[in-house]
């Protein structure tokens, strides 16, 4: 498993470089710290680029950096065209763009056009405001229901738990009106039947394209628009959206007896998409992806028509367990979804909002040794794939204690739900307690664990067994574009095995189980783990051959 020198991956249209990319997500609070403030920031980012190119990677997407109370640590947003003082300024963004560009990998960043913060300008005017103003207008409030408009306006529930709606005070001292906010009350939603939020929205994608920015990660894709009249849900959509645990149905359109939850997927949001692409054509080599949270195959695939998204994320991957027949249904329903629009599938095994895989598959040395399996099986797939910072570390899901818990949900629950701070701690960059290298403080926004030593970069760096040499690998070869085009074939494989040939030639070979199997006829590229002595993959673990 030695690491192969990176050779240059050939692109027939620049204009398309984001077809075949891999991706690799940032989580600035959690990437690196410059200043000592126990909080990561874009020069941290900067300074760790020549890290990132080593790795292979070729786009960044960075979660939210811009102006905010943090009350959803950024994706409460109070001015979207400007850098928050905790990450840096224009100035430190404009160098990371620069540099990171200087180095051959292009940087995405995070669009959040369902909600603002409460204190955006615009809010803090539609407080001060009367009911049926102008800047009232630019959110979705409403008057209450009951003899004094004491109740929500209608049963919906927020995704971070309680409902969606929260009261205000007039500026008379009365009770008021209801604004929607779908996540926490300290983000309203936007109304998109206003033209002054289109307008906003334009003037944000260009702000940021003129930066130099390649494109954007839609948050909250499938949301925006809203169904006339806001009606109730059925008691049965409450129910299910009660029993998920993290407050989604994924805006799902395989109905619940006929009905389905009106938070997400109203048809109006593809208006919003096929605007955001007429602005994105203007830039030519512009992509967007979009969070979108729908399962069933025809509504998803009409995020990626030609006129809408480049790309939708692609969660399936996210909900299969460890298990050959679960990959596979996962695969052909996600090649199923995109085929005939033109659009290629994305792959992603964790990001910022997900329990880490290395923790779904088991955690300890069973999930690291399964995470660096399905590691193999994500790359070796058609399409783009999106790395999560610490995936190459083999980083695990831990939970903080309760009085460091940051994440709304907590609070928003009534203590019932711990919300997503454990795959949100700190990367470990060095050994050595208590911040490992990512800050030069102990007082890191979350605590970092115990015993993370070996997992940071540093002592990874070199090992031919780590999960970063394994990374390194797997990119060089992936890079080559050798052997990786076209779509793929299943190929025949034991029980509890997947296999599959790409159209130039790489063959991907998964071990699902406990023990091991004979490999098919071809040249050992790479492995999980080393192959036992008589040549066999052994369980829990994944191959590529030509």
């Amino acid at each position: 498993m030695g690491t192969a020198e990176p050779t240059a991956r050939p692109v027939p249209d620049e204009r398309d470089w984001w077809r075949d990319a891999v991706f690799y997500q940032i989580y600035p609070r959690s990437f690196a710290d410059s200043n000592g403030d126990g909080v990561g920031d874009l020069d941290g980012i900067r300074g760790r680029l020549d890290y990132l190119a080593r790795l292979g990677v070729d786009a960044l997407w960075l979660s939210p950096f811009f102006t905010s109370p943090m009350a959803d640590h950024g994706y409460d947003v109070a001015d979207p065209r400007d850098v928050d003082p905790v990450f840096g300024d224009l100035a430190a963004f404009d160098r990371l763009v620069a540099e990171a560009h200087g180095r051959g990998i292009k940087v995405t960043i995070d669009l959040v056009p369902n909600h603002s913060s409460d204190e955006h300008a615009w809010f803090v005017e539609a407080l001060a405001s009367a009911p049926g103003s102008p800047a009232r207008e630019r959110y979705v409030f409403r008057d209450g229901r009951g003899p004094n408009g004491d109740e929500p306006p209608n049963n919906w529930p927020a995704v971070f738990g309680g409902p969606a709606w929260e009261r205000v005070t007039e500026p008379d001292g009365t009770p008021g009106q209801w604004y929607l906010h779908l996540f926490d009350p300290k983000q309203p939603d936007l109304n998109w039947e206003n033209p002054e939020v289109w307008a906003d929205l334009e003037r944000t994608l260009r702000f940021w394209l003129d930066r130099g920015v390649d494109g954007f990660r839609i948050d909250v894709a499938h949301g925006m628009a809203k169904p006339a009249g806001l009606p109730d849900m059925t008691p049965e959509v409450l129910a299910a959206i009660e029993r998920d645990a993290d407050g989604f149905t994924d805006g799902d359109h395989d109905h619940f007896r006929g009905a389905r939850d009106l938070r997400w997927d109203n048809d109006g949001v593809h208006d919003i998409h096929r605007f955001v692409r007429k602005v994105l054509d203007d830039y030519p080599g512009a992509m967007a992806v979009g969070e979108v949270w729908v399962k069933d195959t025809e509504r998803l695939r009409r995020y990626i028509r030609p006129d809408e998204l480049h790309l939708a994320f692609e969660f399936r991957m996210v909900e299969a367990r460890f298990r050959a027949d679960e990959f596979r249904a996962t695969i052909e329903a996600a090649l199923s979804t995109v085929d005939g629009t033109g659009s290629p599938t994305t792959w992603v095994l964790s990001n910022h909002d997900i329990v880490r895989h290395v923790t779904r598959y088991g955690d300890g040395l069973v999930g690291t040794r399964r995470g660096r399996a399905a590691a193999l099986l994500q790359l070796a797939l058609p399409g783009v794939a999106y790395v999560y910072q610490g995936d190459e570390l083999a980083l695990p899901s831990v939970e903080p204690p309760d009085e460091a818990l940051t994440d709304p949900t907590w609070e928003r629950s009534g203590h019932t739900r711990r919300g997503r701070d454990n795959c949100r701690i700190p990367l470990p960059w060095s050994a050595g307690e208590p911040a490992y290298g990512f800050s030069d403080t102990a007082d890191t926004w979350l605590p970092m664990p115990a015993g993370w030593s070996p997992l940071a970069a540093a002592e990874q760096d070199g090992d031919p067994a780590s999960t970063l040499e394994l990374y390194r690998s797997a990119l060089s070869i992936r890079r080559t574009g050798q052997g990786f085009s076209g779509g793929l074939t299943f190929l025949d494989a034991p029980a509890g095995c997947l296999a599959f040939r790409r159209d130039g030639g790489l063959l991907c070979f998964v071990n699902t189980t406990n023990v091991p199997v004979s490999l098919p006829a071809g040249t050992v590229l790479l492995t999980s783990v080393p192959l036992t002595a008589d040549g066999m993959l052994p369980g829990d673990a994944s191959a590529w051959l030509v």
